[in-house]
């Protein structure tokens, strides 16, 4: 299955299924293509990174993966340094790609009691790719 298919896929089970915020999909599927075990206590942490909690600040996508380089890069033994050089070309690559970090900003349609379930759905898989490819350059692959 290629990487696509599988986001595609991974990210529709997380949130129609386990109701899944952003943050916490993005740190479980990229925790499975880079085969990183992630403990209850860190998915716990993410329970609230969905735009701070529902508050409209910065997006839980970019959240989750900036979490993820974190575990990643400590595993893998990079320094503290690298991995807050890494977190920060992560988010102003994601700024230039998606054109803000903020949820307030990246949510199609905004925050409207009307606004049906998991609008994200196509931009987490967008995010998610994006950050995954990030990860891979990380790595050097």
């Amino acid at each position: 299955m290629d990487t696509r298919t599988l986001v595609q896929q991974r990210v529709h089970g997380y949130y129609w299924r386990d109701d899944a915020n952003c943050a916490t999909t993005t740190l479980k599927i990229l925790s499975e293509k880079f085969g990183v075990e992630l403990c209850d206590q860190v998915l716990d942490s993410a329970l609230g990174m969905h735009g701070a909690g529902g508050y409209r600040a910065q997006c839980g996508l970019v959240e989750g993966a900036l979490k993820f380089l974190g575990i990643f890069g400590s595993a893998r033994g990079s320094s503290e340094e690298e991995i807050v050089d890494a977190c920060q070309d992560l988010a102003r690559g994601f700024e230039d790609q998606f054109g803000s970090l903020s949820c307030k900003v990246l949510r199609p349609e905004g925050f409207r009691p009307d606004n049906p379930p998991h609008l994200c759905e196509p931009l987490t898989c967008d995010a998610v790719l994006f950050s995954a490819e990030f990860v891979a350059s990380f790595l050097g692959e």
